[in-house]
């Protein structure tokens, strides 16, 4: 019997929940077959996608011999991607495997590693953070008597906000670096100087060594008080804030930055606070980012789909930088919804939010009867909308008014 032979590409994504939806859509629009792997056999993204396998996108010899016999079948997987999942080491691992485009991995490893990562942007003269590795109490507590507060601990090796502290005076340095520590997968934690200021989400591809930003939005913190020691982010919002210059300027420095990674074809996700000294680089990923930023910020503010542009990149094909420059600049914004810790009695006025003709996405991760927790990372959030509008001061507009439209009711557990 003949083997069947399978005339189109096929890009390998890893992950299938809805972070991973937008990026199967586009590479299906781009006239991709779709294969998807996720350990939880109910991801959204497996009804998407043409093909898809219950394993772990951790389980490395797992998923190489069903690689091996998925190939085997015909098909020409020609590219990995990863979106939303902080694992470019385990894009690269498998692209290597398959023989198909891919970053450095040392690039992959040192993105992965916060420490590793500050010390390679200050081995290249990328401003960052004042940071260092601690190993125990005792060595937090003389770095805090020489630097003062307020400083930030963190695990060297975790996405998401798990595990990062804004210590202060009266805190539990104890306490808290232990916490900081055991939620390490590697038992690392280091500590960097805390910048007050205007935090950016960047988005990039950089191309033969150049980078094209259409993604770059304010980054919200009103709620750092309220959940401190934690450190949690409330959504986005484009158009940013800052000059014409300025933006130049963080520009400037994501490129520098994935240069210093040894990226020159990929995708970098950049974090930048702005100082009165000019913008540095708090961390960067080697990875599309996850929530609605290339998703839905990004195609929404501007008219560009990045995504796109990184399929293309990791298929070894030269991306249409022309569609990189933004269409238009429109205000766009997300928020989370952060109610009482508790058990879920209710969500009012959801249904009559969601018919609003601005409201692009409004979805709740819990249900009525759910124990909703204490929010102590960004995986603890309740839910999440997007707003849309002409200006950024319209969608800011738009955002106080969900917020007072949408109700969640909690009560306490006995």
């Amino acid at each position: 019997m003949a083997k069947h032979t399978d005339p189109l590409e096929t890009v390998l994504l890893l992950g299938a929940s809805a972070d991973q939806l937008y990026a199967i859509h586009t590479a299906k629009a781009m006239g991709l077959r779709v294969l998807v792997v996720d350990m939880k056999a109910d991801s959204p993204g497996f009804a998407l996608a043409d093909d898809h396998a219950v394993i772990s996108t951790r389980d490395m010899p797992r998923l190489k011999a069903f690689l091996d016999e998925y190939q085997g079948r015909g098909h020409r997987i020609t590219g990995v991607l990863v979106m939303g999942s902080d694992i470019p080491q385990m894009v690269c691992e498998l692209a290597e495997h398959l023989d198909t485009p891919h970053i450095p991995m040392e690039s992959a490893l040192v993105s992965t590693h916060k420490y590793q990562m500050k010390r390679r942007f200050q081995e290249h003269g990328v401003p960052v953070p004042w940071f260092s590795m601690v190993g125990s109490t005792e060595e937090l507590r003389k770095i805090i008597r020489q630097r003062g507060y307020p400083i930030i601990i963190k695990p060297v090796d975790r996405s998401g906000a798990r595990g990062v502290f804004f210590l202060e005076d009266g805190c539990d340095v104890e306490g808290l670096f232990h916490a900081a520590r055991e939620l390490s997968f590697c038992g690392e934690v280091m500590v960097e100087e805390f910048l007050p200021g205007l935090q950016i989400s960047t988005e990039s591809i950089i191309y033969e060594g150049t980078a094209y930003t259409p993604g770059f939005d304010d980054r919200n913190y009103e709620k750092l008080k309220e959940y401190a020691p934690s450190i949690i982010e409330n959504g986005g919002t484009m158009p940013t804030s800052v000059t014409k210059e300025q933006r130049l300027a963080v520009e400037r420095l994501v490129e520098r930055a994935g240069l210093a990674l040894g990226v020159r074809n990929g995708v970098v996700k950049g974090d930048v606070v702005m100082t009165p000294d000019g913008p540095k680089l708090i961390e960067m990923a080697t990875r599309l980012s996850g929530g609605d930023f290339s998703a839905g910020i990004i195609p929404l503010g501007t008219g560009v789909n990045i995504v796109e542009a990184a399929i293309s990149i990791a298929l070894g094909r030269e991306p249409d930088l022309e569609k990189l420059r933004p269409k238009f600049e429109k205000g766009v914004a997300n928020r989370y919804f952060f109610p009482s810790p508790g058990r879920l009695v209710a969500i009012e006025g959801a249904d009559q939010a969601r018919a609003l003709p601005w409201v692009q996405k409004l979805e709740f991760w819990y249900n009525v009867g759910d124990i909703v927790p204490a929010v102590t990372c960004h995986a603890d959030r309740f839910g999440v909308f997007l707003v849309t509008g002409e200006t950024r001061e319209e969608v800011e507009a738009r955002v106080d008014e969900i917020y007072r439209r949408v109700r969640i009711v909690t009560e306490p557990l006995q």
